[in-house]
Order: C-alpha cells, then sequence, then structure tokens
C-alpha cells in the first residue's frame, strides 16, 4: 500500500512539475513576443501604484524583458528538470511576490486586465489569484519533496540549458520589439475586418450596475434605491449617487476606434469603407515616435499618393507637439487624431503601418520593416 502512495505521489509531483512549467512557459512566452504590451501592462501598474513605484515607469521595458525572460526560464528548467533545487527557489520566491499582489488587486481592482498572459488569454484579476494559489501550493510541495526530482542531465549540460533559455527569452523579446509580434493577438490583427469587429449584435447584453443615491435629513444620511429614494420628499437632501458594476455585458472585440479631423468631424466610416487600399500610419506619440521611422513614411506617403493610395496618419499627440513634429522632420503628411491607447492595441511599434482593404487589416509593419510593404518595396 505504503509503495503504491509512493507511486501516486511521484506521478502527481511530476505532473505538478510539467503543469507548474508550462503555465509559466506560455506565459513568459507571450510577453516575449509582445514586449511592448508587456511594458504598457507594467507602465499602468507602476502608474496606479504612484510614489516611487511611478518613478520607476521609465525602466517598464527592460523589466518586462526581465519578466518574460524569468518565468520563461522558471517554466523550462521546471519541463526539462534543470537545476531543479534552484529552479523551486526561484519559483517559490516568485509566486510569494505575486500571489500577494494579485489578491491586492482583486479587492483594489486598480487594472481590469492583470496581463499575465498577455492579449493571448485574458482572466480576470480574482482568476489569476486563485491560480496563483494553486501555483504556489505546487511549488511549496515541490520544495518538500525536491529529493524525488532527478536530473536526466549532466550538470554541465544543465549550465548550458540555463544560459540558452536567458538567450531564447531576450532574443525574443528583441526581436519582436525591432519587428513585431511573432504572433498577433492583438484585436487589429491581420484578416480582422475592423467594421464587422466593432459590431454589438442586438441582443448582447449590456453592462448592469447597481445604484444607491445618498440623502441626507436632520443631520443624518442615508442610502436609497432606485426603488425606494424619497422622490418628491423635500425633506432629504440629495448628498451622492454611486453606481457599481454587478455584471458585465457584451463588448466588442474593437472598440473606442475613431478617427478625427482638424475639426473634430468623424470620419472613421470614411476611413474603413473606402473600396481601395488605405494605409494608417500609427504614431501613438510622435514625441517618442522614431525620427528615422517618420521619415521613412514620409517616401511612403508621396508613393501611396502617386499610386492613389489613401494615407491617414493617426497620431494622439497635442497639436503643439505633432506641428514640431512636422516642422522638425520636414514631413509633407498631415496627422488625424485617434486615442493613444487604442493605437498602442493597433501595432506595436512608434511609428507603424497598417494596410487596410475595404476595412480589412491586411498587413502590418514596424518602421523597421517599411520596405517590405506593397508601397514601401516600389
Amino acid at each position: 500500500m505504503n509503495k503504491t502512495l509512493q507511486t501516486a505521489g511521484n506521478i502527481s509531483l511530476e505532473i505538478g512539475r510539467k503543469l507548474f512549467g508550462l503555465v509559466f512557459i506560455f506565459s513568459g512566452f507571450v510577453k516575449a513576443i509582445d514586449p511592448l504590451g508587456s511594458t504598457y501592462k507594467i507602465e499602468d501598474y507602476l502608474h496606479t501604484f504612484g510614489g516611487f513605484f511611478e518613478s520607476m515607469a521609465d525602466y517598464a521595458f527592460p523589466l518586462a524583458i526581465a519578466l518574460s525572460t524569468l518565468e520563461l526560464i522558471i517554466g523550462l528548467n521546471m519541463i526539462f528538470n534543470v537545476h531543479i533545487d534552484l529552479t523551486n527557489v526561484l519559483a517559490l520566491l516568485f509566486m510569494l511576490v505575486m500571489t500577494p499582489l494579485t489578491l491586492y488587486i482583486a479587492i483594489k481592482n486598480p487594472v481590469t486586465d492583470c496581463g499575465c498572459f498577455g492579449d493571448a488569454l485574458v482572466i480576470s484579476n480574482w482568476a489569476t489569484f486563485f491560480k496563483n494559489v494553486v501555483l504556489i501550493a505546487i511549488v511549496i510541495l515541490m520544495l518538500i519533496y525536491h529529493y524525488r526530482f532527478h536530473p536526466f542531465l549532466t550538470n554541465r549540460s544543465q549550465f548550458v540549458a540555463f544560459f540558452l533559455f536567458i538567450v531564447v527569452g531576450v532574443s525574443l523579446s528583441l526581436y519582436s520589439h525591432r519587428h513585431l509580434p511573432m504572433i498577433d493577438f492583438l484585436p487589429f490583427k491581420v484578416g480582422v475586418n475592423i467594421p464587422k469587429a466593432m459590431v454589438v449584435p442586438d441582443n448582447a447584453p449590456a453592462d448592469e450596475y447597481k445604484t444607491t443615491f445618498i440623502y441626507e435629513k436632520n443631520g443624518e444620511q442615508k442610502e436609497f434605491t432606485l426603488d425606494n429614494y424619497p422622490k418628491g420628499d423635500s425633506s432629504w437632501v440629495f448628498v451622492d449617487q454611486k453606481s457599481v458594476l454587478i455584471s458585465k455585458g457584451y463588448k466588442a472585440p474593437i472598440h473606442d476606434f475613431n478617427i478625427m479631423n482638424a475639426q473634430f468631424d468623424d470620419i472613421t466610416q470614411q476611413v474603413l469603407n473606402h473600396p481601395g487600399q488605405t494605409y494608417l500610419l500609427i504614431m501613438h506619440d510622435v514625441t517618442e515616435a522614431s525620427t528615422e521611422g517618420a521619415k521613412k513614411a514620409n517616401e511612403i506617403y508621396k508613393k501611396a499618393e502617386r499610386s492613389g493610395i489613401k494615407f491617414y496618419a493617426l497620431t494622439g499627440s497635442n497639436d503643439e507637439d505633432v506641428k514640431k513634429f512636422i516642422k522638425k522632420n520636414g514631413l509633407a503628411y498631415p496627422f488625424w487624431k485617434t486615442d493613444p491607447t487604442t493605437l498602442k492595441t493597433i501595432i506595436r511599434a512608434n511609428p507603424g503601418l497598417v494596410l487596410l482593404k475595404q476595412g480589412t487589416v491586411v498587413g502590418k509593419w514596424n518602421w523597421r520593416d517599411f520596405k517590405s510593404s506593397p508601397v514601401g518595396s516600389k
């Protein structure tokens, strides 16, 4: 009986080790191939926490690479049983930081999406916390029964594997930063028809809120609902109103996408319904955009004009910054306004180029790869 229990325990530990490793590999990989997405999420956290943490926002990009690489190393080490004792300690330390953090996020809800699996898999903040509880339980058991894990690689091979895992993690991030994510999980990926992705079905559920009203009478405040608030009773004085989301409704895959001209006219449908080809040059912030990329786009703009292809440069920057940027770089193309967060969601590049055909995304390029675009290659 004891031997049977021991065998079952060993099998359970092996399953736990592989499950832990696969979760970390997936989490690290989807972050590594989208380092800018991870950077934006880390910046959100740091700005939300404020104080010292906000001052660290300038280091969000290297932190994003370090985080994804660490997750990949822990995950790959778990799967291939590399330096398992050290890996168990690293994994425990990692979970001891992340588990309380995700509990705080679940309770306070400072961000709606934890970003633990990038844009590949979005789960709720509470689901993230419970996932971490399971993972920390697994790693504690692995530490307790560490003597049951036996490496199948020599010490030298383990060191080589450990080094290669670091190289793979950093290389994935740097390659994806210089170009675009190897796998695009964004709503605006190639093949998506933007107008269709913006449609909300007629029978789709809407967000449900619980609304309470605070009234005061004789120095005493009391909360009421829509059913029992003191309508018509002048002895009660309205103080405040609170709305709490109790049920999230349907949200279209693409929302809050609008293109405004200089007169603040919405030209979104005009752009998306154009029957021919349309280029969208994306610069969410001109003060952070590559000047080399902006100048390359200038040549594409001129070629697009000669070819009869529509060209719109979209930015979330203010008019003064745009004017300075145009003058400094001698740009010929004008800019239209779009929300900067939406622009970051369209493409992970600043600037980046998106080619539409009748509202469908048919191509996306980082500014370093503009020559491989249809117009840029001519």
